[in-house]
């Protein structure tokens, strides 16, 4: 198999433009105290997340300009957030950008999901640069408990984890096949994780609480917004949104539901005691999670699924948002099925995409050159969007987990990504480490993380 150190093809990138490259000239040819435009997304509490885009001298309207700041507007949605877009700066950026986010304008899907998180229709407006609020979050302290036996579960499109933990010892954890994305009938979901977490509670002698991950939006232990019930009607919807409440009146132990993403970064906060730490599962699609510098959740949405990675007008486009360029195509078993079909493997038409994942493994670990090319572009784009992401996170740590980084995928993905880092962005390398936990934790430790999450009251045991 080729070293993936000795490899230097992977800096040949014609279908791939990285945002931080296009970044990177901006700041070159801006002047110091020049010209900004500023973009800021208020969110839920007060809450805002800020960036500020420094301007050339001259062209500052120009289409690069002009996709470049619509492609951070895009990032700073998804990684925080918000219902209210504000903006500082030329009339005819703020203008642009306005248009963007209107009913009618390319980011339409955007500000409609966005509008059904917030309950609220989205905002822009044109404020001056002395009035732009400054970057606010609701920080959360974890207390990383594992006291008295607890159930977690992590819900992803192809498969769910659940795990038996009591206190601390994980007694049980498993996996369990599921199709929830092409059910119309919510029972089928609390029905099938149900029957999961009985099997995982037979590990133990009570349950004291349960702890949940899952794809989607979660607010309160309902789920706003999620592709995992994408073909439940609309009528029926609400009843799916309280599978979690419904959970915790039959089992009658607390029951607390976080993002799939910030139980990423939990993860690794529990097992290894990393704090900045951005955690990224690249399984079905991408999740993400942060747990800041202080170790504490920042209730940011990190949707990085739907946040941009490519400036490439033909970069591939994500199947539910329509948008392209978007973390989801670049970072999951979409990623690895649209790369293998690009580069020559055909699947029989009703291989479900976890089963052409593992078939790409198996190649991989045969020795075939599509297979390592394939984990090696991922490790490439990796690469690329460890400094563009931290535009937007202020982490010291990047944690990679989740069905695509297992076996010798992973490491060819971990290889790739810090040779590129090293090679060109030295400084970053310097400061910020990207791992892997070891196999175990990559499949199922979203799960063990989760159990961790409810508060269990004394006395309270089932």
């Amino acid at each position: 198999m080729t070293d993936v150190r000795k490899s230097r093809k992977t800096r040949t990138r014609r279908d791939f433009i990285p945002p931080i490259e296009l970044l990177a000239e901006l700041r070159s040819n801006a002047r110091p105290a020049g010209k900004l435009l500023a973009m800021a997304w208020e969110r839920e509490d007060g809450c805002v997340s800020r960036y500020d885009l420094p301007l050339p001298a001259r062209g500052a309207d120009s289409p690069q300009v002009l996709a470049l700041a619509e492609r951070i507007a895009k990032f700073l949605l998804w990684s925080a957030g918000g219902w209210r877009l504000m903006l500082a700066g030329p009339p005819e950026l703020c203008e642009a950008l306005k248009k963007k986010y209107s009913k009618t304008g390319a980011r339409k899907f955007d500000a409609t999901l966005m509008e059904s998180v917030y309950g609220r229709p989205m905002i822009v407006e044109r404020l001056p640069l002395s009035k732009m609020p400054r970057a606010r979050d609701r920080a959360l302290k974890m207390d990383n408990r594992f006291d008295g036996c607890r159930l977690g579960f992590d819900l992803g499109a192809s498969d769910f984890k659940i795990s038996a933990v009591e206190n601390g010892e994980v007694k049980f954890s498993d996996e369990f096949p599921w199709d929830p994305r092409n059910q119309p009938d919510p029972e089928y979901h609390y029905a099938k994780l149900n029957e999961g977490l009985r099997k995982a509670a037979a590990a133990l002698p009570r349950v004291d609480a349960i702890g949940g991950s899952t794809a989607g939006v979660v607010v309160n232990n309902s789920i706003k917004v999620a592709s995992l019930f994408r073909a439940i009607p609309a009528a029926r919807y609400p009843q799916a949104q309280a599978m979690f409440q419904r959970l915790q009146k039959e089992w009658n132990v607390p029951v607390e539901v976080a993002n799939d993403g910030d139980v990423t970064a939990l993860a690794g906060l529990l097992s290894l005691g990393k704090k900045g730490i951005l955690g990224v599962a690249m399984g079905s699609s991408q999740a993400a999670g942060f747990i800041d510098r202080k170790g504490r959740l920042t209730g940011r949405l990190s949707e990085l699924a739907f946040a941009p990675v490519d400036l490439h007008p033909d970069a591939p486009a994500d199947e539910w948002s329509g948008d392209v360029g978007v973390g989801a195509m670049y970072f999951s078993q979409q990623a690895v099925n649209h790369l293998a079909l690009k580069n020559g493997l055909r699947f029989p038409d009703d291989m479900a995409l976890p089963e052409r994942l593992v078939k790409v493994q198996e190649l991989l670990q045969e020795g075939n050159a599509i297979a390592f090319k394939i984990f090696q572009r991922i490790g490439l784009y990796l690469g690329y969007s460890v400094p563009w992401y931290r535009e937007f996170y202020g982490f010291d740590n990047l944690m990679i987990l989740g069905r695509v980084t297992s076996g010798l995928g992973g490491t060819v993905i971990l290889q790739t990504a810090n040779m590129i880092l090293n090679d060109l962005f030295p400084a970053t390398a310097e400061q910020v480490e990207v791992f892997l936990p070891d196999e175990r934790a990559r499949r199922v430790g979203q799960s063990v993380a989760a159990a961790s999450l409810p508060v269990i009251q004394k006395g309270g045991a089932r």
